[in-house]
């Protein structure tokens, strides 16, 4: 079935709504505003999960609704209801229409249109049999446990959801997109004696569930789990200080998602809370240092054919060898800002307003190899993998927890540690970055953003990064 198929199928054959009707309530409700749109939903999702050599879990769930909004000016009228009804959007259309005080509004031209399709519209719950999903989870416990006998706890989940959307606008331009999301979690729990420590790997994308059902795939998950718990129980006290520190490739782009990320989305600029506001056109990184988001990456999970507004998403280069270039921007905050909406406007679900969000943020590659950038180093710490992390947007200071991390000396990884955390300042730390790798990765599809109370997948990476003069939190006395 493809994409437009699915969504009229349900939306208009499976509802009570009528597609002619629906198109003029639209029309009526935002002819004279500024901006908005009609937001169609359905989504269907599914989760598993294996703990202590049983399922613990097995969840189903399903919703669908609508989300209308009205814009003039910086203004949002916004209503949303889980009955899809034409009652139910008339009543949503006196609510939002509240917001319009003043003038007539001039409508914002519609989104251009698109016919690239990122991923299948295949509905991954569909695929596999019930049975088949536990016992993949069974496999993955029993393969994990023989490996080591130190293996003292397996956790493991299976996640899937099937999201149809459709946008209509007033102008009668309309939208539809198919998004399947699958996600497989593996994490360890290794005891030896009275220590114990936790290994963790996770891969997903918007695809079928076949790559992870694939032995290969899943037992090559389970062993980076085991070999992370495994490093982390020879660690050792982090040392505290200022010193030289190599960022790993993939997923340690986190870090640059949270500390600079969130400070090039259009709204912080807009209203210049971001410590890049103001700043187009200005060095404000390291030469060499180019950040991009691209949400057309086929398959990634932070990718969208198009997003929650109907634009198409695209590549926008942020900051080119260490010149910002540009903001991502919903179209709200690009109209008020004079620029192009780029495709970055993301809403959680129905029940939600968008906003400029990350798609796929990555810095792209350089011309080092990685153990050159390591051999440089005298005294440091290679950062290899990350947990949680606390992010300021207004001023940039984050602290970010590492979940893998070794001292570096003489050039040479030694000792792993433990307890360390990186604390510093997002603009600044791009000033310190003086050797880029030529090994860019991107994450194995298990990032999750927040912001304003809405989480939406997302995708980051960066190649390995010589940091100088970074402060290390540590436990050693």
């Amino acid at each position: 079935m493809t994409d437009a198929a699915a969504s009229l199928n349900f939306f208009f054959q499976e509802s009570d709504l009528d597609e002619k009707r629906t198109e003029a309530l639209v029309s009526d409700t935002l002819s004279d505003m500024e901006d908005g749109e009609l937001y169609l939903e359905a989504t269907s999702s599914e989760s598993f999960s294996f703990d202590d050599g049983r399922l613990k879990g097995a969840s189903y769930d399903s919703s669908q609704g609508f989300g209308l909004r009205a814009v003039i000016g910086e203004s949002t009228g916004f209503a949303h209801s889980n009955e899809l009804s034409e009652d139910a959007i008339r009543r949503a259309g006196e609510t939002v229409r509240a917001v319009k005080t003043g003038n007539a509004g001039i409508m914002a031209p519609a989104p251009v249109r698109t016919n690239k399709q990122l991923y299948t519209d295949a509905n991954p719950l569909m695929g596999i049999e019930f049975g088949r999903k536990i016992k993949l989870l069974e496999e993955i416990d029993a393969y994990t446990r023989a490996k080591d006998p130190r293996v003292a706890q397996v956790s493991a989940s299976l996640l899937g959801s099937w999201q149809a959307v459709e946008i209509i606008r007033a102008d009668g331009h309309r939208v539809r997109d198919i998004r399947p999301l699958v996600r497989l979690n593996v994490q360890v729990v290794m005891r030896d004696g009275d220590r114990q420590e936790m290994g963790y790997e996770g891969s997903g994308g918007r695809q079928a569930y076949d790559f992870l059902f694939d032995e290969a795939h899943w037992q090559a998950q389970a062993d980076e789990a085991i070999r992370q718990a495994a490093v982390n129980m020879e660690s050792v006290d982090a040392p505290a200080g200022e010193m030289t520190v190599v960022l790993g490739p993939g997923w340690p782009g986190v870090l640059l998602h949270e500390a600079i990320g969130h400070g090039l989305e259009g709204d912080f600029n807009r209203k210049k809370t971001s410590a890049f506001a103001g700043l187009l056109g200005e060095r404000v990184a390291a030469p060499g240092v180019t950040v991009v988001d691209d949400g057309t990456l086929s398959d990634l999970r932070g990718s969208l054919t198009v997003d929650d507004e109907g634009t198409p998403t695209e590549r926008t280069v942020l900051i080119e060898d260490g010149i910002l270039k540009g903001y991502m921007q919903d179209r709200l905050n690009a109209r008020l800002m004079g620029m192009q909406a780029t495709g970055n406007g993301r809403r959680q679900s129905f029940a939600h307003s968008p906003m400029p969000r990350m798609t796929n943020t990555f810095m792209l590659a350089g011309d080092k190899d990685p153990a050159e950038i390591l051999a440089s180093v005298d005294d440091g710490l290679y950062a290899v993998n990350f947990g949680g992390g606390q992010v300021d947007i207004t001023s940039g200071k984050f602290v970010f927890s590492c979940t893998e991390a070794y001292r570096v000396r003489g050039g040479k990884i030694m000792e792993p540690v433990k307890g360390a955390t990186l604390i510093g300042n997002g603009p600044d730390v791009l000033t310190r970055v003086s050797m880029i790798g030529n090994d860019l990765k991107l994450d194995n599809g298990v990032g999750t953003c927040g912001k304003g109370g809405q989480s939406v997948p997302a995708g980051v990476g960066q190649p390995t990064l010589r940091i100088d003069g970074l402060t290390v939190g540590g436990t050693a006395g």
